[in-house]
């Protein structure tokens, strides 16, 4: 004979029901977000605001996500759902799509553009990070993912972000910091964002060198991990891109370089990005 359950403990079927209430709960929130969303839409017709990108307001939200989250629904679960809800919204707000760099790996890349901007907006393939730049400089507000690092065959591609009216780096992913992350890939976003709506935590700057070698390379090293290719226009000239973190200045690391015996023929801010926020490791 089954025995009642215990006094206190909700039977499966209240349980359920639980589920199927927060479940319509949470669709309904979406869908309000949406009416929200439309009305946003309404204003900025009549309102001169730039792009719907607005890194600063999503580093903001995320790092909110991480320091309210707990109990077992997995952090990652939790990162992918949101950067999905926001990039999906932004792309009813100004349709987009997102240019990838495959040279480093297909299946990384297209894990990392999946996970931060889901499947509703469109997915553009390139091989090379230079045809990623090109494609964003020709649109009004589409985004490309570039490795954070450098990759085979990629060439100085920040160079062309160097020019006034180019679109600039606006962050870097994945944004939390973990070393299980499912999509951990290192890449820089590019796109055209409002000057009000950047973050500016992090400045990334284009430098080219001559004399570039192992003493230079260590003190290029000590401001983070700068990626250094052949400078094309210059006579045994490197092309640097240098991250400098919040409280660094550019002439520092400037100066650095120039006593390790490079010098320093020109520099360009090529865009900046949020300090990546490291998920403490109870949250994970």
């Amino acid at each position: 004979m089954t025995k009642p359950p215990a006094t206190g403990t909700p039977a499966l079927a209240e349980l359920r029901n639980n589920i199927d209430r927060i479940d319509e709960a949470m669709h309904r929130l979406l869908m309000e977000r949406g009416e929200i969303i439309d009305r946003l839409i309404a204003v900025k017709n009549t309102q001169e605001v730039g792009s719907a990108f607005r890194p600063a307001r999503e580093a903001d939200m995320m790092r909110r996500l991480v320091q309210r989250h707990h109990g077992i629904l997995p952090l990652d679960t939790v990162e992918s759902i949101w950067r999905v809800i926001i990039s999906t919204f932004t792309h009813v707000q100004a349709p987009f799509a997102v240019h990838a760099d495959l040279s480093a790996g297909d299946a990384l890349m297209r894990d990392s553009a999946r996970f931060h901007f889901g499947f509703t907006v469109p997915f553009i393939v390139h091989t090379g990070a230079s045809g990623v730049v090109a494609a964003v400089s020709e649109s009004k507000g589409d985004l490309g993912l570039v490795p954070a690092f450098a990759a085979p065959h990629a060439g100085a591609w920040w160079t062309a972000l160097e020019f006034e009216s180019a679109p600039r780096i606006i962050a870097r992913l994945p944004f939390l910091e973990r070393a299980d992350h499912p999509a951990a890939l290192p890449v820089f976003v590019v796109s055209r964002v409002a000057p009000d709506a950047m973050v500016t935590e992090t400045e990334v700057w284009s430098l080219h060198v001559t004399g570039f070698g192992p003493d230079v390379g260590r003190a290029a090293s000590l401001h983070g991990a700068p990626i250094a290719v052949p400078d094309p226009m210059l006579d045994d000239g490197t092309a640097l891109l240098i991250s400098v973190p919040a409280g660094g200045r550019i002439a520092d690391i400037q100066a650095a370089l120039v006593k390790a015996g490079a010098k320093v023929h020109s520099s360009a801010l090529v865009g900046s990005h949020a300090t990546r926020y490291t998920v403490p490791a109870a949250t994970k």
